[in-house]
């Protein structure tokens, strides 16, 4: 028996949660994937998963099991990585996860010249604003906002990203044009709800060095930024927006962005702006792919957008 093969086997069937989505992992069949772990079972002489025609579950054994093994499979992963950082330039699969926006707006128009400068990589971009499982999911990298980041990840701070309050010219000649975040209490608000845990994305403003929130009135809100975009565009109500989504129509003039002149007391109230991480499961991940990866997009964020 092939025992390194039957651990692997396991282990991927695990965190992909089939026998046949941890075969394709492998890139080998789902028949052969199931013979390895049935061989593996025997020759422990227990069974370490309970398989039905729809679900499969560790048993007591098996969850212990994959607790002492699953290091196994990434250490070799990671000496694969090691062989390939002796080469010229990095090698292999390269899967990322970033939320649906920043995957959209950002990471695609970036991704031709990336993939151009490492043609040895194969690339896959998961855009979703979902929870994601580095482990589950087999990802390499995730691009993750400050309210996404998890305890037991290895962030890396790449970009300080400005986010805009803004609403469309219709909007403001109906409604008003506030001068002080205070006034968004008079104003119909367009909300951003996380999917992840249902919280809110907050409204923050520094002046004069304080960090406050002011009372909003969400007049609707939605799971999704570009949602959110359309609602303002169509003069529904002020947003708060990244740069990336706002900066294109405030440039063409179907958004006017708000509270950019001092108040009344000659302070101005600056929008908070949100850091962007790059996440990997420990240390050891930072592999010769993922830093050039890493790299390729501190290259290329905007001057503005930089860390201070």
């Amino acid at each position: 028996m092939d025992t390194l093969r039957a651990i692997e086997s396991f282990v991927k069937a695990v965190e992909a949660g089939s026998i046949a989505a941890g075969a394709k992992r492998l890139g080998i069949s789902a028949a052969a994937a199931s013979q390895g772990i049935a061989r593996l079972e025997a020759s422990l002489g227990v069974r370490l998963l309970t398989r039905t025609t729809r679900s499969m579950s560790l048993t007591d054994s098996g969850a212990l099991y994959y607790q002492r093994v699953r290091h196994i499979v990434r250490d070799i992963e990671r000496a694969h990585d090691a062989i390939s950082s002796l080469q010229a330039e990095p090698r292999g699969r390269l899967r990322v996860a970033s939320t649906a926006a920043f995957g959209r707006h950002v990471l695609a128009p970036l991704m031709p010249e990336f993939n151009a400068r490492f043609p040895h990589l194969s690339l896959e971009i998961v855009t979703t604003d979902r929870s994601v499982d580095h482990i589950r999911e087999h990802l390499d990298v995730s691009i993750r906002f400050t309210p996404q980041l998890e305890e037991g990840l290895v962030a890396r701070r790449i970009a300080s990203l400005p986010f805009l309050f803004c609403a469309s010219p219709a909007y403001l000649a109906k409604a008003g044009h506030p001068r002080a975040p205070e006034e968004l209490r008079h104003h119909d608000c367009l909300a951003f709800r996380f999917p992840r845990d249902g919280r809110f994305m907050s409204w923050g403003f520094i002046r004069d060095g304080v960090r406050f929130e002011p009372d909003v009135k969400a007049a609707m809100i939605s799971d999704d930024i570009d949602v959110l975009t359309q609602m303002a565009l169509a003069g529904g109500g002020i947003t708060r927006l990244a740069d990336f989504i706002a900066r294109p129509h405030i440039d063409q003039g179907r958004l006017v962005p708000l509270f950019e002149d001092p108040g009344s007391d000659g302070v101005q109230a600056v929008s908070e702006p949100m850091d962007i991480y790059l996440c990997v499961r420990d240390r050891h991940e930072f592999t010769p792919k993922v830093k050039a990866f890493m790299d390729y997009l501190v290259e290329q964020m905007p001057p503005r957008w930089r860390p201070r």
